[in-house]
């Protein structure tokens, strides 16, 4: 639960439309608290639970695996689900970091887009 509400905080501050330095603040904390549940809940609950690949991801991993090999049959019998944990050395968890710092800087997410522009020169 207090994952839970770590994230619904943090995600509040992160589609405010409008940030003054004081809701900035608040968010950079809301952050630091949010790493700080995401590695207890690593730590504590992930550690709990016997986590393991669903039947498709079995699948889709020997798939692959046949076609590293050549030969596109299914799985063999000793490929069974493996252990799965969650990441937090992921990219999309390291950028929560910088959002304050580029929401001071940009202003709030809606209002730019990084969809690349292309021009079409006649």
């Amino acid at each position: 639960m207090n994952l839970l509400f770590a994230l619904a905080t943090w995600h509040a501050y992160a589609k405010l439309r409008l940030h003054t330095d004081t809701t900035l603040q608040f968010m950079e904390s809301a952050t630091t608290i949010l790493g700080e549940q995401l590695r207890r809940f690593v730590k504590v609950t992930c550690e709990a639970y016997n986590t393991k690949e669903t039947p498709s991801e079995v699948a889709a991993r020997a798939r692959r695996q046949g076609k590293q090999k050549g030969n596109a049959t299914g799985p063999s019998e000793s490929s069974g689900p493996k252990k799965k944990e969650l990441n937090l050395s992921t990219y999309k968890l390291h950028a929560l970091g910088h959002y304050t710092d580029t929401i001071h800087r940009f202003g709030t997410t809606e209002s730019y887009s990084t969809q690349t522009v292309r021009f079409k020169i006649y």
